[in-house]
């Protein structure tokens, strides 16, 4: 830069001499040229650093896509096909939860440190809550990756479907209740492909145990899972569904499983309403007399504890008469409670189910859910003081017409949240509260069992209908936790 200024006096100076007749026109031709070659040799310079400049630059950021297909631009949930592993890695959700324990969801991060040391809360494992979201009706996004259609199967076409809740065959008219699906806020739901659950499930076991609300989910999906075979091998050509209820593992009461036969693996269900053991003696008298051991699991435990998928759930009956009013109904050890609320009850029944999967669940071989509270919606009463649902066609729309979450779910969140084995919490309780219009309510009943003055169901679900949403759910925690 300083040559090129020095160049440029000295052609001022020989123009001043110019004027005074000192300076030949040779001398200024010479002069002009040695400044255009000074000029070229700092433009030459400068072009030179600036190169350097750019190739030492970091390379840019690649740019960041989603990998939904919507056109939403949500992310998805991956739908690979991985097997349940029996020794999942250190570096695998499961594993790094068992570090820390406590509820592990999709998305959704709460609570606070467990006692003991231990910390629980929610595991962000996702790129959403995907319990955050609307029913919406089948086709709604605009993608070819979500025009399959719902329901899963066809009403009325799977014979495992107990009269309660087939309300197709039972006679009721609309199919609106099928139809929906559910459709979190921020990412895509994968529908639910039966072949990959059944080779995730290859040689293993998948356990449902709790109330007839996980019954209800159980035979969901088996249903799902069935209509995923080719039919006309389910009558005996080696790849169909058996039921295997009776056999030696399933020898108690309320206990059932069906295996499919070509992916060796078996769904079942265990009745246990209360997860901890019911008790009933006979007095003298004759008199029967219950009562609920708060501080042992039931029975059914030591069947259950080595499946390779156990979903859990126990709810309702704490809010039944003799389970409400709590007079000498708990037991603890020897000591039968005169009074005890249904809320403390609970607490200490659900202690002891986390102390119990702490103690025998193995989470590298076992993954544990939890299913929350499932809404019921009677109206002008109860179950058995004339409640009713029955002509509801739509579910709510809008949130403020829900109802505030109950207490029992605080309680269920508490626990969990203090557990060393890492559970995967189903927490359906607000996406169950805006279908009022699924539930069975007159179509318990097929047209000629039905009778006026019937009790309607407003607790349960039609099927196809809510749970197999809640299994949609299921599927794609476990697809994102052991993918």
């Amino acid at each position: 830069m300083g040559a090129a200024a020095g160049s440029s006096k000295e052609v001022k100076k020989l123009l001043k001499k110019m004027k005074q007749g000192g300076v030949s026109c040779f001398q200024i031709s010479m002069s002009f040229m040695a400044a255009l070659a000074t000029y070229f040799l700092l433009i030459h310079t400068v072009r030179f650093h600036l190169s350097r400049i750019i190739l030492l630059q970091p390379p840019p950021l690649p740019l960041i896509t989603s990998s939904s297909s919507s056109s939403s631009s949500c992310p998805s949930i991956s739908s690979s096909t991985a097997p349940i592993s029996n020794s999942l890695s250190s570096s695998s959700p499961a594993a790094a939860a068992n570090a820390s324990g406590g509820i592990e969801t999709l998305g959704r991060r709460s609570g606070k440190n467990g006692e003991g040391g231990r910390s629980g809360g929610v595991v962000d494992v996702s790129p959403c809550d995907l319990f955050d979201g609307r029913w919406v009706e089948d086709g709604d996004q605009k993608s070819s990756s979500t025009t399959t259609t719902h329901p899963l199967y066809e009403p009325g076409s799977c014979p495992f479907v107990e009269e309660a809740f087939d309300c197709y065959n039972n006679g009721r008219p609309d199919l609106n209740y099928t139809r929906l699906r559910w459709k979190p806020k921020a990412c895509s739901l994968p529908r639910l492909e039966g072949r990959k659950l059944l080779e995730m499930l290859r040689g293993k076991r998948l356990a449902f145990v709790g109330d007839s609300l996980n019954r209800n989910m159980w035979e969901s999906l088996v249903c799902i899972l069935r209509s995923s075979l080719d039919l006309h091998k389910d009558d005996g050509g080696g790849s169909g569904v058996y039921e295997i209820t009776g056999k030696k593992e399933f020898r108690y009461n309320n206990s059932y499983a069906y295996r499919y036969a070509e992916y060796n693996c078996t769904v079942e269900f265990y009745r246990a309403p209360f997860l901890v053991q019911e008790l009933v003696a006979w007095s003298s008298d004759g008199a029967r007399k219950e009562s609920l051991r708060l501080d042992l699991m039931d029975e059914t435990s030591s069947v259950y504890k080595t499946a390779d998928v156990i979903i859990f759930n126990t709810a309702h009956w704490w809010t039944h008469k003799k389970t409400s009013k709590g007079e000498d109904f708990y037991q603890e050890g020897n000591h039968v409670h005169r009074k005890l609320s249904a809320d403390d009850a609970y607490r200490k029944a659900l202690t002891t189910w986390a102390r119990w999967v702490d103690e025998h669940v193995d989470p590298n071989r076992t993954t544990a859910f939890f299913r929350g509270y499932s809404w019921s919606h009677f109206r002008g009463g109860q179950w058995n003081s004339g409640g009713n649902c029955d002509g509801e066609t739509s579910p709510i729309v809008e949130e403020r017409h829900l109802a505030k979450y109950p207490k029992m779910v605080k309680i269920l969140e508490s626990v969990i949240s203090g557990m060393r084995t890492p559970v995967m919490y189903l927490n359906i309780t607000r996406m169950t509260d805006y279908r009022k219009e699924a539930h069975p309510s007159v179509y318990r009943f097929s047209g000629e069992k039905r009778r006026r003055g019937d009790s309607q169901d407003c607790s349960h679900w039609c099927l196809p209908g809510v749970p197999d949403a809640w299994n949609e759910l299921m599927y794609a925690m476990l697809l994102k936790r052991l993918a």
